[in-house]
């Protein structure tokens, strides 16, 4: 159950960081270059919660050691 609240935390994370970003993106029609527009958002911390979103979803998936082919190499059908 921590694990499913840990993904939505991250996922609503990344969803308001990505959102931020593609506003942010109407500097781009003002003047500033590619280059000046990541220096801004790296410097955002709106932006960056994506950043720590995706680590929270990254962390919140299960890893579970899959032994599939151990099992079918040393069983007797």
């Amino acid at each position: 159950m921590t694990r499913f609240f840990f993904f939505l935390v991250g996922f609503g994370l990344t969803l308001i960081g990505c959102i931020y970003i593609i506003i942010y993106l109407n500097l781009t029609t003002i003047g500033y270059n590619f280059f000046d527009y990541v220096k801004f958002i790296i410097r955002r911390p709106e932006c960056l919660v994506s950043i720590i979103g995706l680590i929270l979803i990254y962390f919140s998936i299960p890893k579970e050691d899959n032994n599939e082919l151990h099992i079918r190499y040393f069983t007797k059908l």
